[in-house]
């Protein structure tokens, strides 16, 4: 016959969780944490599935290096703008990737940087990576924006897939003002885009040190534009 637990025995059960509880939170506290933003409107169709496949190793990477965690961001269609939950999970990550389509809409960057600084204001997230190839907002209100995550300490790290000047022209303002990193990629190239996440994710986690020790080609990149 089982035995009703003692008074000393539930007080102590009690106790141990309310420490894990503790040892939990302190952990999402000290977790690396990366707000990853993508453009998912009807320009990037011709090369989404190769892009969408090489994005995936920013998953691979990150969870390499540390456990990051992520939060996914993409925007398409008629307003739509869908937010992930923060994820430490590499197949969580990888499932809420494939689930992400192309659909023609207007780009959404403004509703993206508010969301960063709000996001950040919470919890300090270490960066936010942006990965598009237009830009149709207004420039003022974005690089207004760009600056106050310049204060906020919070680098953008823009990744222009093609060659879109009117973007370009925008997308290293942004990154300038924020004190983060601009650069471009070609969808058909995937050791380029996997490079620069790498070492986006050895940043994330050891800031510019971790850069300078790594030196690899894509820590170059971000070490020649990285003002922190």
């Amino acid at each position: 016959m089982s035995q009703t637990p003692t008074k000393t025995a539930l007080s102590k059960d009690i106790t141990n969780f309310l420490k894990q509880g503790k040892a939990i939170a302190a952990n999402r506290q000290n977790q690396p944490r990366l707000l990853f933003g993508i453009d998912a409107t009807a320009s990037r169709q011709t090369t989404w599935d190769a892009a969408c496949k090489t994005q995936g190793e920013l998953f691979k990477a990150a969870h390499q290096i540390s456990n990051i965690a992520i939060q996914l961001c993409f925007y398409r269609g008629l307003n739509e703008f869908i937010i992930s939950d923060w994820l430490a999970s590499e197949t969580d990550l990888k499932r809420q990737m494939e689930q992400v389509s192309c659909l023609g809409g207007q780009t959404q960057i403004l509703r993206l940087l508010r969301h960063a600084i709000i996001e950040h204001n919470k919890l300090a997230i270490r960066a936010l990576l942006f990965i598009g190839d237009a830009c149709e907002e207004n420039p003022d209100q974005l690089y207004n924006l760009a600056g106050q995550c310049g204060l906020l300490k919070l680098p953008i790290f823009i990744f222009q897939e093609g060659s879109n000047r009117k973007a370009s022209d925008s997308f290293r303002t942004l990154a300038s003002l924020s004190g983060g990193v601009y650069t471009t990629f070609d969808a058909s190239s995937a050791s380029t885009l996997a490079s620069l996440l790498g070492a986006l994710s050895r940043y994330v986690v050891g800031g510019k040190k971790a850069l300078e020790m790594s030196a690899q080609s894509g820590d170059k990149i971000f070490l020649e534009q990285l003002k922190n």
